[in-house]
């Protein structure tokens, strides 16, 4: 008797959570999220054609954003805490509909890959599981500096000129933003899905924007390391 009305008093945020759907629709509000700050992070990023002053400058303010209704920082941390939780839902939701998918199919396919799998789809989960780990990797290097061997506080520019001249750290980025940019096109395309979007019109139209955006961040933030390994910038 307990376990029969046991489901129905849970919360309808814990229902919406159990359901493959519910789970489904956090990693896509949540991938939203993540990619608005990643496309925000690679346009500030791009500031360092500019020069020292102005990408300095603009780290600056980033600590200042909300003053003087919040100290020094405080919208920084609240920014973290944010992206930080939006991840943890993201990964959280990504390995249990896994798992729930291998559970429902115990047997494997004669085949290994459906035949109109593609690369990105392929490479989604453990893509992903290098996103996290380069996540990591990039705030050990540019944030706490622990990783970067001429690191400056106070000083972005130095430092990404300083990294980026090192050309093992350039392989670990551009590989990463190659991740980057297979997960951005292959996640508009299972939002689409989750969206119910079934119109082949419109299905093409979100693969398009998708494939544009993923050419976009990850070839915006590639300029970077590119143009300072090869002197353009220095």
């Amino acid at each position: 008797m307990v376990n029969t009305l046991a489901p129905h008093r849970r919360s309808a945020v814990r229902r919406f959570w159990a359901s493959t759907i519910g789970k489904k629709a956090v990693m896509a509000v949540t991938g939203v999220l993540l990619l608005a700050f990643v496309f925000a992070h690679m346009v500030g990023n791009l500031k360092t054609f500019l020069g020292a002053a102005e990408l300095n400058h603009y780290a600056g303010w980033l600590r200042t954003i909300g003053e003087p209704v919040l100290r020094r920082e405080w919208f920084l941390w609240l920014q973290r805490a944010v992206l930080l939780a939006a991840l943890v839902l993201h990964v959280t939701a990504a390995v249990q509909l896994a798992r729930r998918d291998r559970r429902a199919r115990p047997v494997r396919y004669v085949h290994r890959q459906p035949a109109r799998a593609t690369f990105a789809v392929r490479t989604m989960r453990w893509g992903g599981a290098t996103l996290a780990v380069f996540v990591v990797w990039h705030i050990l290097d540019f944030t706490v500096g622990t990783v970067n061997r001429d690191f400056v506080p106070g000083d972005p520019y130095h430092n990404l000129v300083a990294d980026f001249r090192v050309w093992w750290v350039n392989v670990i980025y551009l590989v990463a933003l190659a991740m980057l940019g297979l997960h951005i096109h292959h996640g508009f395309a299972s939002a689409a899905r989750t969206l119910g979007v079934t119109r082949a019109r419109r299905e093409r139209a979100i693969r398009i924007f998708g494939s544009t955006t993923a050419v976009v961040v990850a070839g915006g933030y590639a300029l970077v390391p590119v143009a300072i390994m090869t002197g353009l910038v220095h």
